[in-house]
């Protein structure tokens, strides 16, 4: 099975339809499965006092409220339902990560298969429970959480009714953008062995390179920010990838998946040819005369490999020659 790449669209419209539709042709374009976005009511998110974090200061209105940042980033009912017939049109699944109660009752309405749950609701206990109980595909961030709280977290979901195996774990860090000495990528693993459950990466790093790994460590899931111009005003467009770098992603995931190919050691057909150029055969070294023996003195080792395979060499050593031999003959 492919990996499931979603382009996390998130918060990057600035509260422009036009915007986010733009996004969703980034997405579509690169290949991506999936273009996600977030939906939640601010009144119902964050209280109207609450700060905003150091990273999210240094590219929004720095006298704003986070309350007053998030709340011009809304999107109603009416703009998701345009969005998800734009996707429709470009054959692109939308997604969006609720972050209310009231958030994932609209999703669930919208006819959304697959759920989002983001790394700050690990801990909301009302939020997982309602998730689980509608036993749908469940996608678990764990940013910010330990090996117990995920495992909390996983049994709120499927004691309310969702198959475990429908639910798929992604690491991640918070931080953005995360250094790479704080990505931890093989706690990916840990998961996933710990809990014999699916599992991917959701990355916040600059650049690429760790969800090429991450695929080549066996994620299932890689969820990556993008943005149409990482200079936009916005809490999350430097963390993001531009198009050219989201396409560039994409195909290098695609690669990856290709070179992975089976655990079976075996010559590829596109090397097979080269067996009869590239291995060797054993060869008269000098003229050799019927009835003489084989030795270490009159056998060479050279190619072409479509002869005598070396490996029976010592079984040659010492065996009488049946016929008359040229210098370099095949024998």
């Amino acid at each position: 099975m492919s990996v499931f790449i979603i382009a996390e669209a998130g918060v990057n419209h600035n509260g422009s339809l036009d915007l986010a539709k733009q996004l969703i042709d980034v997405a579509a374009l690169a290949g991506v499965d999936a273009v996600k976005f977030q939906t939640f009511k601010a009144e119902n998110l964050v209280s109207k006092n609450a700060q905003k974090a150091e990273y999210q200061k240094q590219t929004t209105d720095g006298e704003e409220t986070q309350f007053e940042m998030i709340k011009k980033l809304e999107l109603d009912v009416a703009a998701h339902d345009e969005l998800i017939a734009y996707c429709a049109t470009k054959n692109i699944m939308f997604l969006s990560t609720p972050f209310d109660l009231d958030s994932i009752s609209l999703l669930d309405k919208l006819g959304m298969n697959i759920f989002k749950i983001a790394s700050g609701e690990i801990t909301n206990l009302p939020y997982l429970r309602k998730i689980g109980g509608l036993n749908k595909q469940v996608i678990l961030s764990t940013g910010m959480a330990n090996m117990s709280e995920i495992k909390a977290a996983l049994d709120v979901l499927t004691t309310a009714g969702t198959d475990k195996q429908n639910i798929t774990i992604l690491h991640a860090n918070t931080m953005y953008p995360t250094p790479m000495q704080d990505v931890n990528l093989k706690a990916m693993n840990t998961i996933g062995t710990e809990f014999d459950i699916a599992f991917g990466y959701s990355d916040h790093t600059l650049g690429i390179e760790v969800d090429i790994a991450a695929v080549a460590m066996g994620a299932s899931v890689i969820e990556k920010h993008f943005t149409l111009d990482k200079n936009m005003a916005g809490p999350d467009h430097k963390a993001s990838l531009e198009p050219d770098e989201l396409i560039a992603m994409v195909a290098a995931i695609r690669n990856i998946e290709l070179a992975l190919g089976s655990p079976i050691k075996r010559p590829s057909p596109s090397e097979q040819p080269n067996m009869a150029i590239a291995r060797k055969s054993l060869v008269a070294n000098g003229n050799i005369k019927a009835g003489e023996v084989f030795t270490a003195q009159n056998l060479a080792i050279k190619r072409p490999g479509t002869g005598i395979n070396p490996m029976l060499w010592d079984e040659y050593i010492g065996q009488v020659a049946s016929q008359d031999y040229q210098a370099d003959e095949l024998i």
